[in-house]
């Protein structure tokens, strides 16, 4: 295997189960911090990390105007919306059944490039995006989750967190931006950490000192920041360059399994039959959309 292919697969371990894990991570963290405050600080903290160890590598960091308002726009997208709005309705809902509700993100990417690119969809492509659907039914038609308080909002606002992110997939895979993907990473965090430091004031959040947090909320953290933020957000960065949009967005079905495992074992979070067997009909939709014919 050379290089190139060996840096694609250890890129799509992160998004598939780093990602995966980060539900877990976020839920114990926003069980004690503010969603907007919590995600503040780990963006900031990665992004800083990021640009000094790009310093020290000796990465080129001066970008221009335009690739600086891309990484903005890339920013909110993906962290400000996508992640910060999604650890809120985390409140509302368990982990492993939010990361299934992202589970949608590849039929959401392809319903876009058929809108923004005219993309014709592909036989394998249909039939994924109607297996899609079948698990979506089967997940989101549970008696249980309707009676439980808060569930409809959480529910709605994660598939807006959902949209926002699969737009910023397929803004990203044609934006002009930092050509190494680690810098262009970091001013993803940067703008998107100092956005969620201002909605966090707007509304008033309460702020908490580090050293009150729990153990198991500085783990999370940390956890977070190295992993979450700075490993698996760059070999997102770095796949969406070099493999198609629609085989990225793929992360979405595998990182719910990882996210109900850990969720049913640590947490011990319901893992119902239904949701299982909708798990395995909207990973069977990830081999027909990853089986599809290039063109």
């Amino acid at each position: 295997m050379n290089n190139a292919k060996l840096l694609v697969v250890l890129a799509f371990f992160a998004i598939y189960v780093i990602w995966g894990s980060t539900y877990l991570f976020n839920k114990i963290a926003v069980t004690a911090l503010p969603p907007f405050f919590l995600a503040s600080i780990r963006f900031i903290s990665a992004g800083v990390l990021i640009m000094i160890i790009s310093k020290i590598l000796k990465y080129k960091i001066a970008i221009t105007k335009k690739q600086f308002l891309n990484t903005l726009i890339a920013g909110f997208l993906f962290l400000v919306y996508g992640n910060g709005v999604f650890v809120w309705a985390l409140r509302y809902v368990d982990s492993g059944f939010a990361a299934l509700l992202a589970a949608t993100q590849p039929l959401f990417v392809l319903f876009l490039m058929r809108l923004i690119d005219r993309k014709p969809m592909q036989k394998k492509s249909i039939i994924g995006v109607l297996l899609g659907l079948l698990g979506m039914y089967l997940l989101v038609s549970q008696k249980n989750i309707a009676t439980s308080e808060g569930s409809v909002l959480g529910i709605f606002m994660i598939f807006t967190c959902v949209l926002s992110w699969s737009y910023g997939s397929v803004f990203v895979s044609k934006a002009d931006l930092p050509k190494n993907f680690f810098v262009s990473t970091g001013y993803q965090m940067l703008t998107a950490g100092t956005l969620l430091f201002f909605g966090s004031l707007l509304f008033k959040e309460t702020w908490i000192s580090p050293l009150n947090w729990s153990e198991d909320v500085q783990l999370s953290m940390a956890f977070l920041i190295f992993f979450g933020g700075i490993v698996a957000f760059t070999s997102f960065n770095y796949l969406l360059k070099n493999v198609s949009t629609e085989k990225v967005a793929t992360s979405a079905y595998i990182n719910p399994i990882v996210a109900m495992l850990l969720g049913w074992y640590v947490l011990d979070e319901r893992l119902s039959l239904q949701s299982i067997i909708a798990s395995a009909v909207l990973l069977t939709g990830v081999y027909f959309i990853n089986s599809r014919k290039r063109r």
